[in-house]
């Protein structure tokens, strides 16, 4: 395997634990909501996560298996990829107030 298919394949599979761990705490307060409503304050920030990750997740599997497969369309998942990490991170990164 070439070395950028597995740097795409670490991407991909970072994406999708993150993405699969934030699911799982959204289900989790969505149970305990009901009973500690201070949970209800971090529900909007949690469901923008989770989204921001399911995207960068599918970018990137599309990206890995445009790379895998050799499509001619990799580029652009590529660039995909890309854009949707570079969100990502400046989703997390820290402002000023």
């Amino acid at each position: 395997m070439r070395p950028f298919t597995v740097l795409i394949g670490i991407v991909l599979g970072s994406a999708a634990s993150i993405t699969f761990g934030l699911g799982a705490v959204l289900i989790v307060f969505a149970v305990l909501a009901g009973q500690h409503p201070d949970l209800s304050r971090e529900l909007p920030q949690l469901v923008l996560s989770l989204i921001a990750f399911a995207v960068l997740t599918t970018a990137s599997a599309g990206s890995f298996l445009g790379q895998v497969k050799a499509r001619p369309w990799r580029g652009w998942a590529h660039l995909a990829t890309a854009a949707c990490l570079c969100a990502v991170v400046l989703l997390y990164w820290p402002r000023r107030n």
